[in-house]
């Protein structure tokens, strides 16, 4: 039986049903782990031992007629920037290759309160930085629908282990498009949820006012109940909001009607590849026939996105890992005489090329003479793209967009940095304006590889953009996913 494919509500039925158990359940994962992991390279630590021990104890609750939560009993995996206190969290870097936290991340905390068994830790770029899985100090994660290409990043290990049949569902993190990129190169669905909705205490920081968790998984329904198990205060995070989470599942299967979606030419220009142009105009007719009003929009700002986005999460991010100095924790080098040594050559050997590049770049922009020049400038950008979008949400209830400009790359092809950092011109606008937006398949393959589209929405709208994700993935083959 193919329990990858069934689904979260029809795996929590069969569980209760005694259909099968959910030691069975772990067993078929990590049976799949196993026999596809190595070529796949989805994961950086599987926990099996810890993994039975925990099904073992649903099926005994289950037993005894205990009533448990719906992810009870079914495995996932959690990226390798989640801290999970005894189990390794690399941040895929050889500068903590052998962290093991105290502590426990909030979203491992919630899902270990719903008896959900964790498989392991998924592989990602070194610290979150990259769109392709392939700055990882363990190696490159290779897309399970074409091993010869990425499966995006920086959660690309997330996105690997479902599409692969390794996990029912797993939770990544997204900074410029981490969750929703992988998603789209891997035929997933994936939402990176409203600023301050999911708790990032626990999380490796990378940009600390854009990061946030969320889950990949198959199916739009699935997507909803994970989130609604990770979602919540937190009063140890400080922007976390403290408001009851919505029902993420409330609206779906109720269609379109009636409903404003935005579309912005400026999103369908020469970035992006014809066939991706096509297949946009396609579902935003889709949408029109069922009742939906299509309005053109222009948001003033966009071209300016990337390089702000990139100029702010690199200053971030020089602050963030000016902590990882060889004497707190972390990786601390052999080579080293005096004080000064083990700073320099503890960074210079624990940091990839990505990484050093990054701080190199946020420490030049922080930096005396040319903070106002840039930092200041790129600050001004996100508020007025801020400002430009909440005027846009007055006329609209939703944004159509693409997600990524073509299909997932070749491993190795993507070289050129600037190229790279130019593919995420759809994926940073909500991170910037701290909204929610949810990558789908839209049905379609190009080159036998899946199209993804993009829902962008106002803060704390999830449920509206499951719905219509939900109404957009009604007719998708499982091929697609």
């Amino acid at each position: 039986m193919n329990y990858d494919k069934m689904g979260l509500l029809k795996l929590a039925a069969g569980l209760r049903a005694g259909d099968f158990t959910s030691v069975e359940l772990t067993n078929y994962f990590l049976n799949q782990i196993e026999a596809k992991d190595k070529d796949i390279n989805a994961f950086i630590t599987v926990t099996a031992e810890q993994a039975i021990a925990q099904a073992e104890d649903v099926d005994a609750r289950l037993q005894a007629g205990h009533k448990l939560p719906a992810l009870a009993g079914i495995p996932f995996a959690l990226k390798d920037n989640i801290c999970t206190k005894g189990i390794l969290t690399s941040g895929a870097s050889k500068m903590l290759a052998e962290f093991i936290p105290t502590y426990d991340a909030f979203v491992w905390i919630k899902l270990r309160e719903q008896k959900a068994v964790l498989l392991g830790k998924t592989n990602l770029d070194e610290f979150a930085l990259g769109s392709s899985t392939e700055s990882s100090y363990f190696g490159a994660t290779k897309n399970p629908l074409d091993q010869s290409r990425v499966s995006g990043g920086s959660s690309g290990g997330s996105a690997a282990a479902v599409a692969a049949g390794e996990a029912a569902f797993t939770l990544g993190s997204d900074t410029g498009g981490s969750v929703r990129q992988p998603a789209a190169y891997c035929g997933l669905v994936g939402m990176r949820p409203t600023y301050g909705l999911v708790s990032r205490r626990g999380v490796i920081a990378m940009a600390s006012s854009m990061d946030q968790v969320g889950p990949l998984t198959r199916s739009i329904h699935d997507n909803a109940q994970v989130l609604q198990a990770i979602a919540g205060y937190d009063k140890e995070d400080t922007v976390s909001e403290k408001r009851e989470p919505a029902d993420f599942a409330a609206f779906l299967g109720q269609g379109v009607k009636g409903l404003r979606v935005g579309l912005t030419k400026s999103y369908l220009d020469p970035k992006i590849r014809p066939e991706f142009k096509e297949i946009i105009l396609e579902v935003a007719e889709k949408l029109k026939q069922a009742g939906a009003q299509i309005i053109n929009i222009d948001v003033d700002g966009l071209d300016a996105a990337v390089p702000s986005y990139y100029l702010l999460s690199s200053a971030e991010v020089s602050s963030n890992l000016g902590r990882y100095d060889g004497i707190h924790y972390g990786y601390r080098s052999p080579n080293y005489s005096e004080l000064e040594d083990i700073y320099y050559n503890s960074r210079s050997e624990g940091f990839g090329d990505e990484v050093k590049r990054r701080i190199v770049l946020g420490t030049f922009a922080l930096s005396a003479g040319y903070y106002d020049k840039f930092y200041v400038k790129a600050q001004k950008i996100r508020s007025f793209v801020k400002q430009e979008l909440a005027g846009t949400f007055r006329d609209v209830d939703l944004i159509l967009a693409p997600m990524t400009p073509d299909i997932a790359p070749k491993l190795g092809e993507k070289k050129n940095k600037v190229e790279l950092y130019a593919n995420q011109f759809f994926s940073v606008l909500a991170p910037l304006a701290g909204l929610p937006a949810l990558s789908l398949p839209s049905g379609k393959l190009v080159e036998k590889m899946p199209v993804a589209v993009q829902l962008i929405g106002k803060p704390f709208s999830e449920a509206l953009l499951y719905q219509v994700g939900d109404f957009i993935m009604e007719d998708v083959g499982e091929e697609i996913v």
